[in-house]
């Protein structure tokens, strides 16, 4: 009896070990990359991961958060006076002359499409004021973020530092929020720029380093990095009907196949299911509430086709305030909390729009607005 109820016990156990595996891509999917994971850039979930919170040196993929700073500064129209510092940067370079004006919109195509090392000591020296400058921006936009085992200590990823560092998971987040940024996703997916160059008589023409544009149908974006102690590390992004992934791997000798098989997988593995529909909500019998709460977006998530039928919705509403009427501007009342699989997995506010009733006309105001129209006069004025 005690060996049947110890089979039993450990029955039990691998069960409940096999139902609380997190879904991920297929299980038998093998990348050569130290760490890699691959996220959808919507919801943020991950659908595929392999020591991805590991903190390693991550290259020149770095040069995605000097990018999107220097987008967000607002001064891509601007003209950068390059430094003869900046024209000694180690490593890949766009060949920039020292005392040349170029204007900072060119500095991040060279700094993305070519990885240009001076071009990232031009960027951050224009916008930090200095490399040590603008490498507290970096830390500083990093934690706003959500990159909590991340330090940055240049803006180009080169091995001049030991406390530069981040994961496969961080740096997901930070390309799911710089693809927020229509400059950066059109810089990020552009195959080849032509950059003016004012002291030659032909222009900079730059293809991109990203053979991942060029070899695999559905990418859209990302960034190459080589150091000798990183070795190779890349973030890609590829878009296939309504999904858009992202995909990370650092120390990774097969980089561009690992890519587009963590991406095939995912949009085999996975669709986009719509949780909640954008619009009018009926959950509320009270008086005050009824007609008048809806949800602004569509909550969209990626899932197995198994977790379909394991979403649940909860709606958390206040308690209804009178003052809600009287007011002409909508107001947030509550929210829509999905759960899959039990566990909370995206949120939505709910608002209350006060619906105006609209005036009656009468006859008068009738016929005068049939009159104005037939002379041609504008009844708006």
């Amino acid at each position: 009896m005690r060996m049947i109820s110890k089979l039993i016990i450990i029955t039990l156990i691998i069960s409940l070990m096999i139902v609380n595996i997190p879904q991920k891509v297929d299980a038998s999917l093998d990348v050569s990359a130290a760490s890699a994971v691959l996220i959808e850039q919507k919801s943020g979930r991950v659908l595929f991961e392999k020591d991805a919170h590991t903190k390693r040196r991550i290259a020149s993929i770095t040069k995605i958060m000097t990018a999107i700073l220097a987008i967000e500064s607002g001064k891509m129209n601007q003209y950068v006076k390059v430094s003869e510092k900046a024209t000694r940067a180690e490593g890949s370079s766009v060949y920039l002359k020292p005392g040349e004006k170029i204007k900072l919109q060119d500095l991040v195509y060279g700094l993305m499409l070519r990885s240009g090392n001076d071009t990232a000591v031009a960027i951050a020296e224009y916008i930090g004021g200095s490399v040590d400058g603008f490498a507290y921006l970096m830390n500083q936009k990093a934690r706003e973020i959500g990159m909590y085992n991340t330090h940055f200590a240049n803006p180009h990823g080169l091995d001049d530092h030991e406390d530069h560092f981040s994961t496969a998971y961080d740096m997901a987040i930070l390309m799911r929020y710089a693809m927020q940024n229509k400059t950066f996703q059109k810089i990020s997916g552009t195959k080849v720029y032509r950059a003016p160059n004012p002291t030659e008589d032909w222009d900079r023409i730059w293809k991109n380093k990203n053979r991942l544009l060029t070899k695999y149908k559905y990418a859209t974006g990302g960034k190459t990095g080589y150091t000798k102690r990183a070795k190779r590390t890349l973030v890609t992004t590829a878009t296939k009907g309504d999904m858009n992934l992202i995909a990370v791997t650092l120390n990774d000798s097969d980089d561009w196949n690992d890519h587009i098989s963590m991406y095939e997988n995912g949009f085999s593995g996975f669709d986009m299911a719509e949780v909640l529909t954008k619009g009018k909500l009926d959950i509320s019998k009270n008086k005050l509430y009824k007609g008048h709460l809806y949800v602004k977006k569509s909550i969209v998530y990626p899932v197995t086709s198994e977790e379909m039928d394991q979403f649940s919705i909860k709606y958390k509403l206040e308690k209804p305030r009178e003052s809600l009427i009287s007011s002409r501007k909508e107001a947030i009342v509550g929210k829509a909390e999905v759960y899959l699989a039990g566990r909370v997995v995206e949120e939505a506010p709910i608002y209350f729009e006060k619906v105006l009733k609209k005036e009656k006309k009468g006859l008068l105001d009738s016929i005068k607005q049939m009159f104005l129209s037939v002379i041609g006069v504008n009844v708006n004025g």
